[in-house]
Formats: structure tokens, C-alpha cells, sequence
């Protein structure tokens, strides 16, 4: 499992299922509705259409919640700030912080994809994960536009009103956090989590287009929060935690939202859906 699954830029695929379920729910308390849906940030051009309960939930919708600003973080002037924070501007390079073995298995791994060790050289371990998981989910295939990109863009056309739970440079931070975790880890990590990850996505993916939120902890989750609790808490538990308020208030007022969140913020004992459950609301799939 690789650290990019954690924090909502979740790169899960979904494939084609004969089924109607998805991870899509309905939250009601008393007349007031919203609705909350896992998202997939990357996809394959076979996984659409997606599942109706997405369009359903967001014809229902006076307003589409994105985690974040998505027209911000798209824009090139985010990208090259981002690009900035997480990478080394002093001549550092990752060779230098990670154990000659850690950069020896990173060098495999690259020259098994034919890209060049100059290529990442100056990128921070965080962002150094986020490259080598998007790297293989590419040639995986994952090269379409993900569930919140497309909403955002259809959210758009339709002049649908938007809003977002946490400003963009809280994601840049989150990320720049990560890097004061130990350095080999997190790479050996992602490695490690390459490996397997043509069997890991295609049981994410099964499970998410299931809404078998069990399923996906179990996955995903169970072990990284054993073998990682301190980065499980800050990329999972806290965020949920200060998105929740954000959430409850929703359902204060008669419109009716469709909150749109990485689908690993939806699984687990400590996930979203539990936190509302947990707070009397009636949460049931769409």
C-alpha cells in the first residue's frame, strides 16, 4: 500500500462490475440531506461510464464539496508552487538522505521503466512516492481523469455552486509533513507497495465499486495503521476530524450537498461515514 492511498490523493481504478452498488452514501438528519461519495483520483478510459449512484447523488445536489479547491490545484502556478516545497533547492539530492540500499532498489526500479535517476534527483521523499505511484499506475494504464476531476469540470459547465473542505496549501503541507517521517521508509514503502500493486488495485477497485468499505480497510488500512500509526493519524484521523464540523453544519441547512472525499477517508473504524454513524445521523448507500 503506498502512502499516496492515504490522504485522499487515492489513485484507485475501478473497473467494469454488473452491479449498481458504489461508494456512494446518503446522510439524513431529520429533513436535511447530504450526500458523500469516495473518490478516484486517476482512472482507466474503460472505467466509464461511472457508477449512476455518482450521478445521482450529484443531480440530487444544490452543491458539489470537493476536499479541496480543484480549480486552484490544476492551475500552473499551484503546481509549480508545490513543486517548490517538495523539492530540494540547496543541490541536495535523494541519494544523499535515503541508505545506499534503499537508492539501489530505487535505481532498479527506474531503469526498469526506462526513466533516468536525474529525473527525481531533487525531489523530497513525499513527492518522490507520489512520482513512483503515478508512474506505475500509468503503465498500469490509469490515464484518465479521476471521479473529482470530472465532477469538477461537469460541476462547471452546469454553474453548479462549489466548495471545498480544506484550502490547497493544507494538501501542500500535509505533504511536506511526511518528510520528517524516516526517508527510507517511505520509499521502500512505495516500492514495495509497486509490487503488488496490480492484485492491490484490482481488489481496490472491486471493493470500491461494491461500496465494500470492509473490504477496502482491510486492504488498505489495517496494516498501515499497525505499521505506521503516527502518519495513519495525521493523514486520516486528523483531517476527518477537522472536516466533521464542516459536515454537521451541512445538514443544519435544507440544501442538500454531494461531499466528494478520497474513498480511504470513508473506510475504516475511524472514517467518515463511522464518525457520522456514530453521531446519530442515518447514513445509508446510495
Amino acid at each position: 500500500m503506498n502512502l499516496l492511498k492515504k490522504f485522499g490523493l487515492t489513485l484507485l481504478a475501478a473497473a467494469t462490475f454488473q452491479t449498481q452498488a458504489a461508494s456512494v452514501w446518503k446522510v439524513t438528519s431529520g429533513t436535511n440531506t447530504l450526500y458523500i461519495g469516495g473518490t478516484i483520483h486517476l482512472l482507466t478510459p474503460q472505467d466509464y461510464p461511472l457508477p449512476k449512484a455518482y450521478e445521482k447523488a450529484y443531480q440530487a445536489a444544490d452543491k458539489i464539496i470537493f476536499e479541496t479547491n480543484m480549480e486552484t490545484i490544476g492551475s500552473p502556478t499551484f503546481k509549480q508552487q508545490m513543486q517548490a516545497e517538495l523539492s530540494y533547492s540547496d543541490g541536495t539530492t535523494i541519494d544523499q538522505v535515503i541508505s545506499p540500499e534503499t537508492c539501489q532498489s530505487l535505481k532498479i526500479y527506474l531503469n526498469a521503466r526506462q526513466i533516468p535517476f536525474t529525473a527525481i534527483q531533487h525531489l523530497k521523499p513525499s513527492a518522490l512516492a507520489i512520482s513512483l505511484s503515478m508512474i506505475e499506475l500509468k503503465h498500469l494504464g490509469f490515464t484518465s481523469e479521476g471521479v473529482d476531476q470530472f465532477y469538477a469540470q461537469k460541476a462547471q459547465q452546469d454553474q453548479k455552486t462549489k466548495g471545498w473542505l480544506e484550502e490547497p496549501e493544507a494538501q501542500v503541507e500535509m505533504l511536506s509533513n511526511l518528510n520528517s517521517q524516516d526517508s527510507n521508509d517511505v520509499i521502500n514503502y512505495t516500492l514495495s507497495d509497486i509490487k503488488d500493486m496490480p492484485k492491490t488495485m484490482n481488489d481496490l477497485r472491486e471493493s470500491w465499486r461494491k461500496g465494500d468499505m470492509e473490504a477496502m480497510a482491510d486492504i488498505e488500512l489495517k496494516d498501515f495503521k499497525q505499521d505506521y500509526p503516527e502518519v495513519y493519524h495525521s493523514l486520516l484521523v486528523e483531517r476527518n476530524d477537522l472536516w466533521m464540523p464542516q459536515i454537521e453544519d451541512m445538514l443544519k441547512d435544507s440544501d442538500v450537498e454531494f461531499i466528494m472525499v478520497g474513498a480511504m477517508h470513508l473506510a475504516g473504524p475511524d472514517s467518515i461515514l463511522a464518525k457520522l454513524k456514530a453521531g446519530g445521523y442515518e447514513v445509508t448507500r446510495l
